[in-house]
């Protein structure tokens, strides 16, 4: 009975065409790698239900490259089977071959996005401290960036590669090193350069993401740093973007390079009469009822003798640039107004008169009244 039924399959086999017993053939081996896809996953998503965060996002994430993979790991000894002719099966082959290329590729840059996310969940850039934090997230941002570039660059060469042609005109174009390799060159000058400042900026650190930078007159925050460039977004919420290799190249100012906390300027310029002990004992009053001082600096000199007036600076702290310059803002708000109601006399002013307790000026005016009645 079986003999028969295999001797009636092949018969009926033998009246279709080859190139539709090619596509059932294909067709099964795609059904055929679907199924196995859905034992592996379940059973993969089984093994990983007790790890870590990042072997079950891994799973979970390469969920459709994997079935991809499958599918053309099984495709693989279906052309072998299917009557195809040489060139059609060499076509499917190179096919099937560019498909694994791009599916490790894909799955790759998945796994390097899943760590680094998973990696950097345990910094809070919102934190009061948030050095670490910072220092971690901007490095792991700009490595990541050059290692998804570096992924792109391995998998579209080993992709291109599998072309004859290319692969041939790759090998003369390296032979040759002439004008074509000194235009090539040129031409990628700009993104090299972006892409070694990058790496540069994430060993060595001037800049960090959530810097408070003073560049180009302007102060903001850093709020991206990319593989070619990075945004600062501005006190007044525009956003200003610099090349990377504008950091290694050029000066500019981090507030936050070691720490967040600022110690802020006051300046202010009083009449040489007023007592510089109730000024002090004022500024230390006002730092020690705000919530902003960080209670690490206050300090009230005199800096300076002006020709009418005495530079009196004022010194507070507060834990980041924000802060401070609230605090500072405050501090000139309630300071001018004790000055205006206990110190009026001390506010800057030009004199021109003199004093009447030296009789200078009496003496003065009769003079004149008996030069006016003569």
């Amino acid at each position: 009975m079986r003999q028969h039924l295999e001797q009636f399959i092949l018969a009926v086999i033998g009246f279709l065409p080859d190139w539709l017993i090619s596509m059932m053939v294909l067709i099964a081996a795609v059904f055929v790698g679907w199924f196995i896809h859905r034992v592996v996953f379940r059973l993969l998503t089984r093994i990983v239900a007790e790890r870590d965060l990042f072997w079950r996002s891994l799973v979970s994430r390469n969920r459709r490259p994997l079935r991809l993979a499958i599918v053309a790991w099984t495709l693989t000894p279906a052309v072998a089977i299917a009557p195809l002719t040489d060139p059609q099966a060499g076509f499917v082959r190179h096919l099937l071959l560019l498909a694994f290329i791009l599916i490790v590729g894909w799955m790759t840059r998945t796994a390097l996005h899943i760590w680094m996310t998973v990696y950097l969940r345990r910094f809070k850039l919102d934190a009061e401290d948030n050095l670490l934090a910072r220092k971690h997230v901007t490095q792991s941002r700009i490595m990541e960036r050059v290692a998804a570039i570096l992924i792109v660059c391995v998998t579209l060469a080993a992709t291109l590669m599998t072309f004859p042609t290319v692969r041939q005109y790759g090998v003369s174009l390296l032979a040759s090193a002439g004008v074509a390799g000194i235009v090539l060159g040129l031409a990628l000058q700009p993104l090299l350069k972006n892409l070694f400042a990058g790496i540069q900026l994430a060993i060595t650190q001037p800049i960090r993401i959530d810097d408070a930078l003073l560049v180009e007159g302007e102060w903001g925050k850093v709020e991206e740093i990319t593989s070619t460039y990075v945004v600062v977004k501005l006190w007044d919420w525009r956003r200003m973007v610099l090349p990377l290799g504008y950091f290694i190249e050029k000066p500019f100012q981090n507030w936050t390079r070691e720490g967040a906390a600022l110690i802020g300027t006051v300046m202010i310029y009083l009449d040489y009469t007023v007592p510089v002990a109730d000024i002090r004992r004022k500024v230390e009053e006002i730092a020690a009822n705000s919530r902003l001082w960080d209670r690490q600096v206050v300090n009230v000199a005199v800096t300076d003798f002006k020709e009418r007036v005495m530079e009196i600076r004022i010194l507070v702290s507060a834990s980041d640039a924000g802060k401070t310059f609230d605090l500072r803002c405050e501090m000139r708000e309630k300071l001018i107004d004790f000055i205006q109601r206990e110190h009026p006399h001390a506010l800057p002013k030009f004199r021109a008169e003199m004093p009447e307790s030296s009789g200078i000026a009496r003496r003065q005016e009769k003079g004149q009244m008996r030069s006016v009645q003569g």
